[in-house]
């Protein structure tokens, strides 16, 4: 089939999933094809009840499945997409053949079916494939087109509804016992326990402190050039036959695990060890001297991507998966969503003619390289990620720039590299010891390694999660030396240690451990990360992940209540499944019963696995029967956590708190506001008590004189406050609501000082000034930018606080009478310098803005993140979010409405008001029937509205 036909054929649809990728393909097939975008998925599973067709009620409607038939998905087309599916209907009218050219994946598969179910096309389709978007490969997918993979299909729809059962189901459970509006996900939820459980390790840890020596020794020669020195470091491994304790010896207790046959020296014995050993005479006691070689890393897939883009370019997994699309949609790059880590001939003959072309013919091998993929079930039939086309481009002739350029050349390098030679040296061991005045013998070791041909590594070397880690092209020189050899010890170090705890998990190392469990797929691990930092589960300090006090809840109750579903190796082993069924050994709607329902025997792998929490191995109950009965949880004691003392932590539905109850009966006990952003293992009993001895509480300051309630200051989660005391039974719900009056201290007011007159003036603002000769009222406002006076629509700053109720209705004409400033004001000094941006090579600093301190670089601007200091933060941090804010892009303003007609004369309006008066009368009959039905319609909507804020996000495989 030739794609430039177009006489033979007449016009052909191509239908692809983005407008850039449209844009691109529809320079490379020419006149005779129409290219258009469905701008992703054009139906799925209804977002709101509102949305289901009218004949399905009940749980259908609730949940868009018919779990009673089959588990039969509703699809209704996304409302957003209508004009969109109007206008691929219309251009298909004028077609002759349909390509449904979206990504081959399950997902890419599912869309062109569901375009296929939607347009039902009367002409010829063909489901047209490609691994990359340059001309070539455009036009080959033209000529070779397959049909659609229904089996493909399949495993894409039961994975989207176990997504839907599963977070439909349980996190309505999670708005009942924890929070309204939180949401769990067959992923995200265990994505979330694996930060949680790396947090309570950090909480449970005690540290240890252990003592070593450092020797500087020396041969006594002359060293004849820096790369052959003749000293050289060696750090102290036994004294007596015993070895010395290291980190690894000690358990997360501080204890040792083993002391029989380590020595734990503390810092009075390490120097008394020092100074036994300082006349020591030592020599080489052994020299092991073995080859060294390693081979390239494997080409990148999609874990591996992000994992070295967060290592080497800072980029979080979400934003790199934004630049590779770009990338790809452009033509520069294969797909990016791939488990494999194989290359094309095609690639491999461009990458080894790169390497003859950039190195020599020297860091060729002599065979192509091959790479094994290393994912279970891999299932995309994709390359692994590198340049496009049959001759890659170098970074310099991509005329990319910025992040694109960045993401490109590494993907580029590590393409090169992965057919370069191995790199290859010698590592050696050298033993050194002597004993000392004291008859004690010590022994010390240090370790080389040279490389005599770096092959790979003079094009790429990875990155590592440890910052502290040696990265593989690191040489460590060592004199040359022989057994026996006498040495000079020139200097003897104690150095003090203590253990740390386990490091938090950055985005790369979390997508890393996932993968490691085979949990979810890694196409959809930076969505998944978006999802528990947007549902406030994670926040980020630097890199690392810290989970909130939040998560802890949440958490804690899926371990207690759904331990089956929150299991790694239950969740690894329903991916298992889902990739059977993919592949055609098991069928989706057996598996999906057993799952939901459940089974009185267990059998199949959706209720095989071990029930943790449940402790029931013969009766397993589906997911179903879990969400029934919710009676044994407690939600008090699901969100409280003992810190110690007496001392609990609650998560409260508006923040963590610590409270500590009174020993006296009737008497208040203790209760203060835990920053949201404390990470958890920062709360000690000690911070415990310096909250309680903050002013909290509440401080009565008298009584309104107006209207008798009592006035009272308090300190509240957005700082202190004062507030009247409403009388009981007042209700605060309905239609009589009653609010109490409330104002903020001003920031030149405290709460232990603050008094009855002070409140009384706060809860006067807005405050009348007075009115001007035309009669026009002032009134001194504050406002979120600050105090101001206001007159009509004409408002004017003012300088402080404290003039809300001091200035005079002269002073406030006085500041009308001056001419209004118009555009910015002068610019403030900056408040820190942080160096030059890599990427638009400008300087940096730190500004104060009108909603708090930002980085910029005079072209983008990034506010800081709640765990960012304007004192503490680095260049390298500034950087990054100013990378984030760029690779969001610009935000998109809201269209302003035009304003409507005004009617040129009097008789028109007298007609609209006549027709609007006829139309009244007509709407109120009409009114009254529809009422019932309406009202039905309305409820329901704000129930699945309500559902759907929490649940939107349950899909593991979008």
């Amino acid at each position: 089939m030739s794609p430039s036909s177009e006489t033979a054929h007449g016009k052909r649809l191509v239908i692809v999933e983005s407008p850039a990728k449209a844009k691109t393909i529809k320079g490379y097939l020419g006149p005779g094809y129409i290219v258009e975008a469905s701008v992703g998925h054009i139906r799925d599973l209804p977002g709101t009840a509102a949305e289901v067709p009218d004949e399905y009620t009940g749980e259908v409607r609730r949940l868009g499945v018919d779990v009673d038939h089959d588990f039969a998905p509703i699809y209704v087309v996304n409302p957003d997409k209508k004009s969109q599916v109007t206008k691929l209907k219309s251009l298909l009218k004028e077609s002759d053949e349909l390509f449904l050219a979206t990504d081959e994946d399950r997902e890419g598969e599912a869309i062109a079916w569901h375009l296929q179910e939607v347009l039902k096309p009367k002409v010829p389709v063909h489901r047209m494939v490609f691994h990359e978007i340059t001309k070539d490969a455009i036009q080959e997918a033209v000529r070779n087109p397959r049909h659609l993979n229904k089996r493909l299909v399949d495993a894409q729809e039961t994975r989207r509804i176990l997504d839907r059962l599963y977070g439909y189901e349980v996190s309505p459970v999670l708005w009942k016992k924890v929070m309204p509006k939180l949401s769990a996900g067959r992923v995200q939820s265990v994505a979330t326990r694996l930060v949680v459980e790396r947090e309570r390790e950090r909480i449970a840890f005690t540290s240890a402190s252990y003592w070593d020596l450092v020797g500087t020794f020396g041969t006594g020669r002359t060293a004849a050039d820096a790369a052959n020195p003749e000293t050289f470091g060696a750090r102290l491994i036994s004294v007596d036959g015993k070895r010395v304790a290291t980190g690894r010896d000690f358990g997360t207790d501080g204890r040792l695990k083993s002391a029989a046959n380590t020595l734990h020296l503390d810092e009075q014995a390490a120097r008394t060890l020092a100074a036994a050993l300082a006349q020591t005479a030592f020599s080489v006691r052994s020299v092991e001297s073995k080859p060294y070689r390693r081979s390239p890393y494997a080409p990148f897939r999609t874990t591996t991507l992000q994992q070295e883009a967060s290592r080497k370019l800072g980029f979080g997994a979400k934003r790199t998966m934004q630049v590779a699309q770009k990338l790809y949609e452009n033509g520069f790059i294969t797909y990016m969503r791939t488990d494999s880590t194989t290359l094309s001939d095609t690639a491999v003959t461009a990458a080894r003619a790169q390497v003859t072309q950039l190195y020599g013919a020297d860091y060729l091998p002599a065979a192509p390289r091959t790479y094994a993929s290393k994912v279970k079930n891999a299932q995309e039939a994709h390359e692994a990620i590198r340049p496009s086309g049959d001759r890659f481009r170098t970074p310099a002739e991509t005329g990319l720039a910025g992040d694109d350029f960045r993401l490109y050349e590494l993907i580029w390098m590590r393409t090169v590299a992965s057919q370069m030679k191995d790199a290859v040296g010698q590592s050696v061991t050298v033993k050194v010891g002597g004993r000392s005045a004291d008859g004690r013998d010590a022994e010390f070791s240090a370790s080389g390694k040279i490389i005599t041909f770096h092959g790979f590594l003079k094009a790429y070397v990875e990155g590592a999660d440890d910052p502290n880690a040696e990265l593989d092209d690191r040489e460590r020189r060592l004199p040359q030396v022989s057994e026996g050899d006498p040495l000079a010890a020139d200097r003897l170090t104690p150095e003090g240690h203590a253990t740390k705890p386990p490091a938090r998990y950055t985005e790369a190392s979390l997508v890393k451990e996932l993968e490691d469990r085979e949990i979810g797929r890694p196409s959809t691990y930076a969505s998944i990360i978006d999802t528990i930092i947007n549902r406030k589960y994670v926040f980020k300090k630097g890199t690392a992940l810290v989970p909130s006090f939040l998560s802890f809840a949440v958490v804690n109750l899926l371990e207690k209540h759904f331990g089956r579903l929150v299991d790694y190796d239950f969740t690894a082993k329903m991916e298992d499944d889902l990739d059977r069924i993919a592949a055609g050994q098991a069928e989706s709607v057996p598996w999906l019963k057993r799952f939901y329902f459940g089974e009185g025997e267990a059998t199949g792998a959706a209720v095989g696995a071990a029930d943790a929490g449940n402790g029931d191995g013969d009766h397993l109950g589906g997911l179903k029967e879990l969400v029934t009965d919710l009676g044994a949880i407690d939600a008090r004691e699901i969100s409280s956590f003992p810190i110690g003392d007496g001392i609990v932590l609650r998560v409260g539905r508006y923040g963590p708190y610590v409270e500590r109850p009174t020993a006296v009966e009737g008497e208040p006990g203790q209760r203060a506001d835990v920053p949201d952003e404390l990470p958890p293992d920062e709360l000690t009993v000690e911070l415990a008590e310096e909250l309680f001895a903050k002013p909290s509480g509440e401080r009565e300051l008298g009584t309104d004189p107006i209207s008798g309630n009592p006035l009272v200051a308090k300190a509240g989660r957005f700082g202190p406050y004062v507030t009247e005391v409403l009388p009981e039974g007042t209700p605060k719900t309905g239609k009589n609501a009653v609010k109490p009056r409330t104002a903020s201290l001003f920031k030149s007011m405290d709460l232990d000082t603050v008094t009855l007159e002070d409140a009384l003036r706060l809860l006067s603002l807005p405050r009348v000034v007075g009115a001007d000769a035309e009669g026009n009222e002032i009134t001194a406002q504050n406002g979120r930018y600050g105090p101001y006076l206001k007159r009509g629509t004409d408002s004017r700053s003012l300088t402080s606080e404290d003039q809300l109720l001091s200035i005079t209705l002269d002073e406030a004409l006085a500041i009308y009478a001056q001419p209004k400033q118009r555009g910015r004001a002068a610019a403030a000094a900056p408040l820190k310098e942080l160096g030059n941006d890599p990427v638009s090579e400008k300087p940096v600093v730190v500004k104060d803005g009108r909603f708090g301190p930002y980085v910029t670089d005079g072209e983008t601007n990034a506010t800081l993140r709640k765990d960012d200091e304007v004192e503490t933060i680095t260049p390298e941090r500034a950087f990054e979010l100013l990378a984030e804010k760029r690779a969001r892009g610009p935000v998109k303003k809201a269209a302003k409405k035009a304003p409507a007609k005004k009617t040129a004369t009097a008789a028109k309006k007298t007609t609209a008001t006549k027709t609007a008066a006829a139309k009244k009368t007509a709407a109120k009959k009409t009114t009254a029937v529809k009422k019932t039905t309406a009202a039905k319609k309305t409820t329901a909507a704000k129930t699945a509205a309500a559902k759907k804020s929490a649940a939107e996000n349950t899909s593991e495989e979008s």
